[in-house]
């Protein structure tokens, strides 16, 4: 397996990549990766301790975040990003990662890459976490802003693969995000959406409501990118306000700071569930070729698990079974 990483893109680019790089080469040294960037920079951040199982592709230039995305890829050629997706197009690595601008790798997705026959619409699929550790395949949750019932229909098909494939669930259930979870509720697109998805070769479960998610109320969610992106960044601030929250009413007193000790322990593990590093990144499902979004915050452990990740689509034939399943074949 050969993995091609952007280490030049995402706010911790590049140290914290290559060092999650570097860990990941270490775990599975069956795996060959690519580090996408300035040459230079990389072997500086090695000290001259290159594995076997990495290599250097030389990138001169960088996509930043304020770049707009479709003139970006088209004309930094030589972008570590743009780079990675050439590596993947022309069959040198089996897949890529990258922390950086999340339109622009869109683009590089679409562009570079190649859009799957068959696909109208790729798709942004990140794990949204759940009380059980589980998690939600949640798809679309920004690619696309707007979406028609039959990009819905393509999530559902894509995203079962993608459970199946990568996680091992068998006959995993896909709720459709709607205002309530009786078969008429919502808009036109839902309503369209919900009947196609009845007839869909997926275990359709029906309408389910954003309250229920963290409890896990389905194993895939079909939305718009518009209602996807909505909810997850008002679950990320909700969890930030309360976490910010506890630690200030824990720091009043010497008697909350002595409760905070008795409760630490049992907080942490909660913590861990809503941890964005712990889930590794979010395919890009539609292309010709397996493109990973990680984090922009990633660290050393979001790479390596983003690495974890991408082995198991791999070993898992997931771009083959999404292929033959959207065309029929």
């Amino acid at each position: 397996m050969r993995i091609a990483i952007d280490v030049m893109g995402g706010d911790n680019a590049p140290g914290l990549i290559v060092q999650g790089a570097l860990d990941a080469a270490a775990e599975w040294p069956d795996t060959e990766l690519l580090l996408v960037g300035e040459t230079s920079v990389i072997e500086s951040l090695m000290n001259g301790k290159k594995p076997a199982n990495v290599t250097i592709c030389h990138a001169d230039e960088v996509i930043g975040p304020d770049d707009e995305p479709v003139k970006a890829v088209r004309r930094k050629k030589g972008a570590s990003m743009v780079v990675a997706g050439q590596l993947v197009r022309e069959k040198q690595a089996d897949a890529m990662l990258s922390a950086g601008n999340t339109g622009a790798l869109m683009a590089t997705g679409l562009l570079v890459v190649g859009r799957m026959d068959g696909i109208e619409r790729p798709a942004l699929a990140p794990m949204m976490p759940t009380m059980d550790d589980v998690g939600i395949l949640t798809l679309d949750l920004g690619a696309n802003m707007d979406a028609k019932p039959e990009h819905l229909l393509q999530y559902a098909i894509m995203g079962s693969i993608y459970r199946a494939k990568v996680h091992g669930l068998a006959n995993p259930r896909v709720g459709l995000l709607n205002v309530g979870t009786e078969a008429m509720k919502g808009n036109e697109m839902a309503k369209a959406a919900y009947a196609l998805l009845e007839q869909a070769p997926v275990h359709f479960i029906g309408n389910v409501e954003a309250r229920d998610v963290l409890n896990r109320n389905c194993d895939v969610l079909v939305c718009d990118g518009f209602a996807g992106n909505i909810m997850l960044k008002a679950m990320e601030g909700a969890a930030g306000t309360i976490f910010t929250s506890l630690k200030e009413a824990f720091s009043q007193s010497l008697l909350t700071k002595l409760a905070a000790a008795v409760l630490l322990p049992k907080l942490r593990p909660l913590k861990k569930r809503m941890d964005y590093k712990e889930h590794g990144g979010a395919p890009l499902l539609g292309l010709n070729g397996l493109v990973v979004k990680c984090h922009g915050s990633s660290d050393a452990l979001a790479v390596k698990n983003a690495v974890r990740q991408a082995r198991s689509a791999i070993q898992g034939q997931l771009i083959e079974t999404i292929a033959a399943e959207i065309n029929g074949k």
